[in-house]
Formats: C-alpha cells, sequence, structure tokens
C-alpha cells in the first residue's frame, strides 16, 4: 500500500464528503447521458498505490474524466512528497461544469501544498470533451506525453454514427464503449514506461466488438496487475452499477511479464488476496479472439487442464443461436394461455430444474399466435438445450442450462424467446442425450468458473458459448445418458463429481 504523510492536504478524507454533495448537484439525466461514477476515496487511494514507487524527479499527471478529484488527490497524496520528484504537472479534463468547483478547489490545495514542500507543481483543468480534444492530436501525428495516467473513465456505449465513432475511426482507434475510448486514448498518450492505473468495467475482456481494443492493449503496453471487487455491486454501490468492474496497471511500451491478481470482497479492500500468473494463464495460446481470463485460484482446475474438453461447437455439429422471438415486436401475437391457434413459447421463466414447465403461472406469456407473421421465428418440436442470456447478481452460477423435453407439448412447434440461448442442430432438435450431455456439462461448476474467468457481466451470450471448448459428441452423449438414467435431475454435487471423473 501506499505511504502517505500527515503533512498532505485534508482533500482526500474529505473527498467523499464532497463527491457525494456533488452527486446530489448532478442531474440524473445528464449524469447517465456523460455515464458518470465517481470513485470512492478507499479504491482512489488503493489505485494510487498500485504505480511504482520510484518515479521520475519529474511527473506529468493525466486524469481524464476527473469528476471532482478522487484520483487525482489519491496520486499527490502520495507522490507529493515522495523524495525524487521535484517537478509535479498534473492535466485533469473534466466536462460537467458542476464538477469544476470541487476539481479547481482540490488542485488549488495541492498547489498550496506544493509550495510549502518545495516542489513546483502546475495544474490545468480542461473543460472539454476528452476524446474529441485527445483525437486530433493524434490525428495530426503530434501527441502530449505523459509519464503517469490514473482514471475512472464513463462507460456509455458510442452510438456508430456518432461524432465520437468517427473521431476514433480517423485516429486508428475502434471500440464501441466510452470507457475504452478513454483508456485506448489514454494508451496513445503516455510516454515509453508511463503507467497507467485505472477502474474499467471488466466487459472488454471477451467479446468481438471489444476484440480491437484488446489487440492495442496488448500490442502498446504489458499488463502489471488486476484488482477484482468479488462483490460484483459494492466498488459503485451509491450509484447502484451492476456491472463487474477492475482495477487494471499497465506500462506503456514494457516486456509481458507475469501478472499479479488480486481480489477483495469490496472497495474496502476487505479480505484482500493476491497471487502472480503467467500472461498464458490469461490470454490463451491460440486464441484468436485474445479473451483476458481472470483466473480466481493459482491452482488450475480440472477443465483447463483437461485434454478431454477441446471440440467447437462446429466441429461438435451443434449450432447455438439467440432465442428468435422478440417479444415487444410480437406484442399483438403474445397469449397469457394456449389455445387452439397457438404454439407454446418459452422463456427463462418456464426453467424448472433442469427441464420445463409449460405452461406456467407467470408474468410471461406462455403461447404465441400461430400466423404468417410468426412462422419463420419459431423451430419444430424436439429436444433442446436452453441456456438463460442473464442472470442476477445474487445466482450461485452465471451459466444455467435446461433441457426441452418435446413430450410435454402437443403441437409440433415452438417460440424460444430472446434471453434464451438455444442449442439446436440447424434449426431441428439435438438428440435426446446430446441435449441432457450438454446441459449437464453446461451446469457444472469447473464450466461456470472457467467462465466467470472471462465474462464479467451478468450476459451470457451466444457469441461466449460458441467460443467455449466442450466435450466430443460421443463424451456429451454418454454424459446425457448417465443423466437421463438418474430417477430425478442429478444435484449439483452429482454432476460436479460425474464432470470431474470424465475431465
Amino acid at each position: 500500500m501506499s505511504e502517505t504523510t500527515t503533512s498532505m492536504p485534508s482533500a482526500l478524507q474529505t473527498i467523499d464528503l464532497v463527491r457525494k454533495e456533488a452527486n446530489r448537484h448532478l442531474d440524473p439525466k445528464r449524469k447517465s447521458a456523460l455515464g458518470q461514477f465517481m470513485t470512492p476515496s478507499a479504491v482512489a487511494r488503493y489505485m494510487a498505490s498500485l504505480f511504482e514507487a520510484n518515479p521520475k524527479d519529474a511527473i506529468h499527471l493525466l486524469d481524464p474524466g476527473a469528476g471532482v478529484g478522487s484520483l487525482t488527490a489519491a496520486f499527490l497524496e502520495r507522490f507529493m512528497t515522495a523524495p525524487r520528484v521535484r517537478r509535479i504537472g498534473v492535466t485533469a479534463y473534466e466536462i460537467d461544469e458542476v464538477m469544476h468547483p470541487y476539481l479547481a478547489d482540490v488542485l488549488n490545495e495541492y498547489r498550496r501544498a506544493a509550495r510549502s514542500s518545495g516542489v513546483e507543481f502546475r495544474s490545468t483543468l480542461r473543460m472539454d470533451d476528452f476524446v474529441d480534444v485527445a483525437c486530433r492530436p493524434l490525428l495530426r501525428g503530434k501527441q502530449p506525453r505523459f509519464t503517469h495516467a490514473i482514471l475512472n473513465p464513463p462507460y456509455k456505449k458510442i452510438n456508430s454514427h456518432s461524432e465520437h465513432r468517427t473521431l476514433l475511426r480517423q485516429a486508428g482507434i475502434e471500440t464501441v464503449n466510452l470507457y475504452t475510448a478513454f483508456l485506448a486514448l489514454t494508451i496513445e498518450m503516455m510516454e515509453d514506461g508511463g503507467e497507467i492505473v485505472g477502474i474499467i468495467p471488466r466487459s472488454f475482456c471477451n467479446g468481438p466488438y471489444y476484440k480491437p481494443f484488446r489487440e492495442l492493449l496488448f500490442k502498446k503496453t504489458a499488463i502489471r496487475h488486476m484488482h477484482l471487487f468479488e462483490a460484483r455491486d459494492r466498488a459503485f454501490q451509491e450509484d447502484n452499477v451492476l456491472q463487474e468492474n477492475i482495477i487494471i496497471y499497465l506500462v506503456r511500451s514494457a516486456k509481458q511479464g507475469m501478472v499479479t491478481i488480486s481480489t477483495s470482497t469490496d472497495h474496502g479492500l476487505h479480505n484482500y488476496e493476491s497471487h502472480k500468473y503467467p500472461f498464458e494463464r490469461i490470454v490463451k495460446l491460440g486464441d484468436s479472439q485474445r479473451f483476458l481470463h481472470i483466473p480466481h485460484q493459482p491452482k488450475r482446475n480440472n477443465l483447463e487442464l483437461s485434454t478431454v474438453v477441446m471440440y467447437s461447437p462446429k466441429e461438435i455439429g451443434i449450432e447455438i443461436s439467440t432465442g428468435p422471438v422478440v417479444d415487444f415486436r410480437l406484442k399483438e401475437y403474445l397469449r397469457a394461455e394456449p389455445s387452439d391457434n397457438t404454439v407454446p413459447l418459452l422463456y427463462p421463466a418456464h426453467f424448472a430444474g433442469q427441464g420445463v414447465e409449460w405452461p406456467r403461472k407467470t408474468k410471461k406469456p406462455n403461447a404465441l399466435v400461430l400466423c404468417p407473421e410468426t412462422k419463420k421465428w419459431l423451430f419444430p418440436n424436439g429436444f433442446y438445450t436452453l441456456v438463460r442470456r442473464f442472470s442476477s447478481k445474487e445466482e450461485r452460477r452465471r451459466i444455467v442450462a435446461t433441457v426441452v423435453h418435446p413430450a410435454i407439448f402437443a403441437g409440433d412447434q415452438l417460440g424460444f424467446e430472446n434471453h434464451l440461448n438455444v442449442f439446436h442442430l440447424g434449426k431441428r432438435g439435438l438428440p435426446a442425450h446430446l441435449a441432457y450431455g450438454l446441459a449437464a456439462f453446461l451446469n457444472s461448476t469447473v464450466v461456470d468458473e472457467t467462465f466467470r474467468s472471462f465474462n464479467g457481466h451478468t450476459q451470457v451470450n451466444a457469441t461466449d458459448l460458441r467460443l467455449m471448448k466442450y466435450p466430443s459428441a460421443q463424451v456429451l452423449m454418454s454424459l446425457g445418458k448417465w443423466a437421463q438414467e438418474q430417477q430425478q435431475s442429478p444435484s449439483q454435487e452429482a454432476i460436479d463429481r460425474r464432470i470431474s471423473s470424465l475431465l
């Protein structure tokens, strides 16, 4: 942790009060539009502790999206009295005018402290759009260089036709969210050896949309440290943020080595643990998507070591699709109860253990009118493996799978709602043993742990499931035969024992 001094100003000690006061003055709609979630002081201080302890005598800090100055204050608290430091420059960007008085007060307080400590201090508060200002020098081939950056960037999707997207693309940065745009631009603005610490959503670790950003990250920086909050909603609990966040420490143009992975229960760093991992545990060799896997324990689990789980869905002969029925687009054809001119419509609410209960008393409809407008969205009745696309933060498992048994439906067609992922054979049902084998495999603890290592949000996309590795069709069929032979749905313990014996 960082070395602090009692002679430093009280800005960081009071920053949480300032942050809460500023929050009360923010327009909720504008806050949402800007993706603003300000950093608690305990998190800010921990982030500042990750920088190297002995910097050069001259520091130039970048804080894009500085808010009330929590991160800048934490950084200055640590380095204002560092033995070698003689000059500190701060460039802080903040577009929201509500924040400016608070941020200016923080910078002024440290300016006064610098005079008494003999450190040359200068600061620039820029009231500009960081993406706009940072992109334009890149387009001209010129860019200011910083030694350090500390950031909590805004979290907001970038419209594909927006000015931000156009500017970023022209500057050679392809990304879909402001937080990765901010981090990519920060990387571009660092000098060789420059250090970056940021708190960002974990969603960049996987998914095809973030692949260009991941490639930029690996090409231009070395990952030194990643910190996870095990309670997903604790880092920004006052803002009701459920997106899982990580703290990441990067060094520009450095050689990639071991990566420290640390965890704590919450933003207070309770139950802190830390382990070092080779980079090959983080980004798997041969992975064309360059997913970041964040291990939960130093010991590799059986799935990572297995030579059985090595087949793609295509190699097994199965397809995975998102449920095609988008209910709000077919609202006039939804029915609470089945009738002669309807087909069953399945939602996650119909999951019952490792099977389906239909019809079911639920807020969701049970049926869809069969007509030319709905027919193209339907599947023939058969065995299917379904996986819910969303889980709640309280759930034990991220992946929840079940099997559709055709015998419970009288008709010959089914509707799968958009909150489901469907395993099928060319839009036809699966062999029964294969459907049950897939469900048992996906419901195992070891699969869930592995999935969580690269998926940091509550959504389970069809793309994620396609990129996973599975046992062969033969092994899955054997597993499904075992599952069907059980007198009732196998327990979690029974599934885990069976999967362990296969691996």
